[in-house]
C-alpha cells in the first residue's frame, strides 16, 4: 500500500511539474482538459529518470515577457546536446487548429524522435540579485514535445517592481544565466514616467543585431516592444548574404515545417545582443508577416496560396499548415501568454500600464487580413483599396480595437499607444512606385476603410493623446495623425491632427530604397517624400536602428538612434532625432519646427539636417567620431 501511495504521489508531482510549463498547459485554468494529456507524456517517460545535467545545456539563454502587475512570463530552453527536434506531431493529424499546446501523436509510418525522459527544471524569482529574497519558485518539466522550451508564469509579484530570476536543472549545479525583469504598474497607479524601446525587422544574414543591446548597456528603458519580423523565412543569399560574417540562417532553405521554424528561431537566438535584451527586459511582442512568410494575409502569402499549382511549386505545404507550423514555433520560443481560450491564433492584446498609458498591440497580418498586395496583383489591390469590406484585422479584432480606444479614454488613461506592424499614415511614394500605384498597398494604404473607421472612432469620441508606433517599412517616419479629406489640417501648426505616428527603421533589414544606399541619395528621396505628404514631418531612409519612447503625464518624447555599422558586433549608435508630443496637443510639438528644428539625417519639414558621425559607445558612455564605410552586408 505504501508503494502504491508513493507511486500516486510521484505521478501527481510529475503531472503538476508538466503543467507548470505553459507550453503544455491548457490556455484556461478552468478547462484543464484542453491541455496536453499529461498522463500520456508521463507514460512515455515512465520509469525513465530525468536526464543527467552533464547531458544538458541551457542552449539559448533566458527571456521574460508579457508583464502584468502581479505576474510575468519566464522562458528558457534546456536541451540535450543535439539538434533541434525534427517532429511535426504538434501540428499534424487531428490536433486543434493553431494548437497552442502540443498533442503527443505518434506517426504510424515513422515515429518522431521523442524524448525518453523528462528534463526537470527548478526556477526562482527574487527581489535581489543574489536570489536570497525569493518571492516565487517552482518546478517544471520539458521534453522534445515542445522543443525542450520551458515557459512558466512567475506569480505573487508586486506592481512596477524589478525582479531577478534563474533556472536550474533539478538536483544539479547546472544553472541558467541570471535574468532581470519588471512587472507593470497596476492600472490605477499614478506613474511619473515609463520608457519603451521599439523594434522591428531583424534579419540575421544582413548583420548583427546591435540595436537590441544598446538600451541594456544604457539601462534606458523599462520594457521592450517588438512590432514584428522577429525573423525571416528565406535561405541565405535570397535576402541577405551572411557567410562573410558567419551569419547563415539555418536551416539554409525556405522554411515550411515545424522543424524549420524551430531551427530558425534557434539560429536567431544565437545573436548575443538579442540574448542580452531578452535577459534584461520584459518583452511585449507581436508578429508581422515574415514570422510565417512574405506578405501574409488570411489565405496565403506572396508565394503561397491554396491552389494545386502553388502547393506543388511552393513547398508542398498548404497555407494553413505552414501558418500552424510557424505559430507553434513562435509560441514555443517567445515569452508570450496564450491570449484567449477559444482563439489560438489570437495575439492581439492590450496592457494597462498604470494610469499613464494603455498599450494596444494589434495583429494586422495573420489573424483575418483581407487579400494584400502580392506583387502580381497591385493594380487590383489599388482598385479595391477603399472597399468598405476590406480589413487588416477582421471584424472581430476591429470591434475589439475600437472598444479598447473608447474604454481607454473613459478610464482616463493619459495616453494610448497603438502597436501596428505596418505604417498607418498615408504615404505617397510615387518617387519610388511611380504615379500609377503610388501607395504601399500592403500597409494601411491598401485598407483605407479600416483606417477611416479608426479615425472615425477617434474623432467621433473626441479621443486624443494617441500615439501609433509601427515597423515593417525599414525606414524612419514621423507624421501627424490626420484624417485627410475629412479634417482641416494645418501642416505648420498640426491643428486638426488627432495624434502622432512614430514609425521605426529595421534592426538590420535593408533600406526600402536600396541596400547600402548612400546617405546623399537616401536624404534626397526623403526630401521628395516630405514634399509629397503634408502630414509627414520627418523621413529618414539610411540608418538601421530603433527608437525609444519616454512617456510622462505631460508629454511623449521619441528618440531615434542609428547604427553606424552592422558588419560586426559593436555598442555604437548615433542620435538621429528627438521629437515631443505635449499632452492635449495631438500633434508634434513645434517651436516653430518639430524636433527642435534640427535632425542628424533624413529630411525635416521646415528644419535643417546637420549630419554627424559623433557616436555614443553605449558600453562606456563615451563619445567618438566613427568612420564606417559599410552599414550592413
Amino acid at each position: 500500500m505504501l508503494h502504491l501511495l508513493t507511486f500516486v504521489a510521484c505521478a501527481g508531482v510529475a503531472a503538476a511539474s508538466y503543467a507548470n510549463n505553459l507550453n503544455y498547459r491548457s490556455p484556461s485554468h478552468n478547462h484543464p482538459g484542453l491541455g496536453v494529456a499529461i498522463h500520456k507524456v508521463n507514460k512515455r517517460h515512465d520509469g525513465s529518470p530525468p536526464l543527467h545535467a552533464a547531458e544538458l545545456n541551457f542552449t539559448h539563454g533566458i527571456a521574460s515577457g508579457d508583464p502584468y502587475p502581479h505576474s510575468v512570463i519566464l522562458w528558457t530552453r534546456v536541451a540535450p546536446k543535439s539538434d533541434d527536434v525534427d517532429d511535426n506531431s504538434t501540428v499534424s493529424g487531428d490536433v486543434p487548429l493553431y494548437n497552442p499546446v502540443p498533442i503527443q501523436e505518434q506517426a504510424v509510418e515513422k515515429p518522431p524522435p521523442a524524448s525518453t525522459a523528462p528534463i526537470c527544471v527548478n526556477y526562482k524569482v527574487a527581489s535581489d540579485k543574489a536570489l536570497t529574497k525569493v518571492v516565487d519558485s517552482g518546478t517544471a518539466y520539458t521534453s522534445s514535445d515542445v522543443d525542450y522550451t520551458l515557459k512558466v508564469e512567475a506569480q505573487k509579484l508586486q506592481p512596477y517592481t524589478q525582479y531577478y530570476y534563474q533556472f536550474q536543472v533539478c538536483d544539479s549545479d547546472l544553472k541558467s544565466p541570471l535574468g532581470r525583469t519588471k512587472t507593470t504598474p497596476a492600472p490605477d497607479d499614478l506613474l511619473a514616467k515609463i520608457s519603451l524601446a521599439v523594434y522591428s525587422c531583424s534579419n540575421f544574414p544582413f548583420g548583427f543585431f546591435n540595436a537590441y543591446g544598446n538600451p541594456v548597456r544604457k539601462d534606458s528603458v523599462d520594457y521592450v516592444l517588438h512590432l514584428g519580423d522577429y525573423l525571416y523565412e528565406y535561405p541565405n543569399g535570397e535576402y541577405g548574404w551572411g557567410q562573410s560574417i558567419g551569419r547563415i540562417p539555418l536551416p539554409d532553405r525556405i522554411i515550411y515545417t515545424l522543424y524549420d521554424y524551430r531551427k530558425r528561431h534557434a539560429t536567431y537566438r544565437t545573436d548575443l545582443d538579442l540574448l542580452l535584451s531578452h535577459s534584461q527586459f520584459a518583452w511585449i511582442s507581436v508578429w508581422d508577416d515574415h514570422e510565417v512568410a512574405d506578405n501574409t494575409y488570411r489565405d496565403g502569402s506572396s508565394r503561397l496560396n491554396n491552389t494545386e499549382a502553388s502547393f506543388i511549386e511552393d513547398g508542398g505545404v498548404s497555407v494553413d499548415q505552414r501558418k500552424m507550423n510557424a505559430v507553434r514555433a513562435y509560441f514555443e520560443w517567445l515569452p508570450i501568454r496564450q491570449v484567449e481560450l477559444d482563439d489560438n491564433l489570437r495575439i492581439w492584446r492590450s496592457f494597462s500600464i498604470g494610469s499613464l498609458l494603455d498599450l494596444i498591440m494589434l495583429d494586422t497580418r495573420q489573424y483575418d487580413r483581407s487579400i494584400t498586395d502580392l506583387y502580381w496583383n497591385t493594380d487590383y489591390i489599388h482598385s479595391i483599396s477603399n472597399d468598405a469590406g476590406r480589413s487588416l484585422m477582421g471584424s472581430r479584432q476591429e470591434n475589439w480595437f475600437y472598444n479598447q480606444l473608447i474604454e481607454s479614454s473613459k478610464r482616463g488613461a493619459a495616453w494610448r499607444v497603438i502597436g501596428s506592424q505596418t505604417v498607418f499614415s498615408r504615404l505617397n511614394e510615387s518617387i519610388s512606385y511611380g504615379n500609377v500605384n503610388p501607395l504601399d498597398y500592403d500597409a494601411w494604404d491598401g485598407y483605407q476603410s479600416n483606417r477611416n473607421r479608426t479615425f472615425k472612432t477617434l474623432y467621433d469620441n473626441s479621443i486624443g493623446n494617441n500615439i501609433v508606433i509601427s515597423g515593417d517599412s525599414h525606414a524612419n517616419w514621423v507624421s501627424d495623425l490626420v484624417w485627410l479629406d475629412h479634417s482641416e489640417y494645418d501642416t505648420s501648426t498640426g491643428k486638426g491632427s488627432v495624434g502622432v505616428e512614430f514609425a521605426g527603421t529595421a534592426v538590420s533589414s535593408p533600406s526600402p530604397y536600396g541596400q547600402n544606399i548612400t546617405i546623399e541619395k537616401a536624404n534626397n528621396a526623403s526630401s521628395y517624400l516630405v514634399r509629397d505628404n503634408r502630414e509627414l514631418q520627418w523621413s529618414e531612409l539610411y540608418y538601421r536602428g530603433y527608437f525609444e519612447l519616454h512617456i510622462s503625464q505631460h508629454s511623449v518624447n521619441a528618440s531615434y538612434f542609428g547604427m553606424p555599422t552592422l558588419v560586426n558586433r559593436n555598442p555604437d549608435e548615433i542620435s538621429l532625432a528627438n521629437f515631443t508630443v505635449l499632452s492635449g496637443a495631438n500633434a508634434l510639438y513645434r517651436n516653430p519646427v518639430p524636433g527642435g528644428g534640427v535632425v542628424a539625417n533624413g529630411y525635416l519639414r521646415g528644419g535643417k539636417v546637420v549630419q554627424t558621425n559623433v557616436t555614443n559607445n553605449t558600453e562606456t558612455g563615451g563619445y567618438f567620431i566613427s568612420h564606417e564605410n559599410q552599414e550592413d552586408i
